[in-house]
């Protein structure tokens, strides 16, 4: 375990190099640039590669010494991770396809993971200039701009009707079923990892992901949630874990922040459904 005051230090440098990366993808971002497709047909540009070297560069130079693992990383480094207690989790940009579009909603993700949790986490919106931070058991915070950095929790009761956030670019038949099963609600479309940080600041009471997502797209931000006293479960209840299957692919997930509630009732009662038909 690391001591709390140089985990707090350890948060303040991790913000630091998030907005550091920030700043490169900013350049990037006001003028013409070129994009590649990768092979899981992605796009990259070269913001996410000036991104992923600034991280790399000046984690390394933090006294917490552990491995990066990077959308980004070459094969050999993906190959190696499963021997790794501690990692760095790192998306460079999160949200390239909100990038392209020009809307705002991206994001620099970089998590802590520590046996197989995400301990700590800085999630920063370049264009919005806004930062999320988190670290168990120290807190959740966000700053915007040069402001005061504010305290964040979730929202212990869940508000009627409920406050869902869902994904804009992503938008799925299973996630239109759940919604049904939810009952009454409004939906606010959100990009990139900043759905999982409204729900830590109490603004959505929930974000149901029923659609594919990667390790390096969650972890940073489900250590803010957690340490705002919300939760990020499977769809069959056990918390997201990072590193511990063959894959970097997460399973469907619900992020929310009312723990009382059963949030997987209209997963149930669809899968039951799905057995008696």
């Amino acid at each position: 375990m690391i001591d709390p005051k140089e985990q707090r230090q350890l948060l303040d440098a991790v913000c630091a190099i998030a907005r550091a990366a920030g700043r490169a993808i900013l350049d990037v971002y006001g003028r013409e640039f070129g994009v590649e497709i990768k092979a899981d047909h992605s796009p990259l540009t070269e913001a996410d590669r000036w991104a992923h070297d600034i991280i790399a560069r000046d984690l390394a130079d933090l006294a917490v010494t552990a491995p990066l693992l990077s959308e980004e990383s070459p094969p050999r480094e993906l190959a190696q991770r499963r021997s790794w207690p501690r990692f760095w989790l790192v998306d460079p940009l999160d949200g390239t396809k909100e990038f392209l579009k020009r809307n705002g909603e991206f994001t620099v993700n970089i998590a802590l993971v520590d046996e197989h949790r995400a301990v700590l986490g800085a999630v920063f919106a370049p264009a919005l200039d806004r930062m999320y931070c988190g670290a168990l058991p120290l807190g959740a915070w966000r700053q915007d701009g040069a402001g005061p950095t504010q305290a964040i929790r979730v929202r212990r009761t869940a508000a009627a009707p409920l406050r869902v956030v869902g994904s804009r670019s992503h938008p799925s038949p299973e996630l239109a079923g759940y919604l049904t099963g939810l009952g009454p609600h409004e939906i606010t479309d959100m990009g990139s990892s900043l759905k999982i940080c409204l729900v830590a600041e109490g603004a959505a009471d929930i974000y149901p992901r029923l659609g594919p997502t990667s390790e390096w797209d969650t972890a940073a931000a489900q250590a803010i949630l957690e340490s705002a006293g919300g939760r990020m479960i499977d769809t069959s209840g056990q918390p997201l874990r990072y590193n511990a299957k063959d894959d970097l692919l997460n399973p469907h997930f619900l992020a929310f922040g009312d723990a009382a509630r059963d949030w997987l009732t209209p997963i149930r009662n669809t899968r039951e459904s799905e057995r008696r038909n």
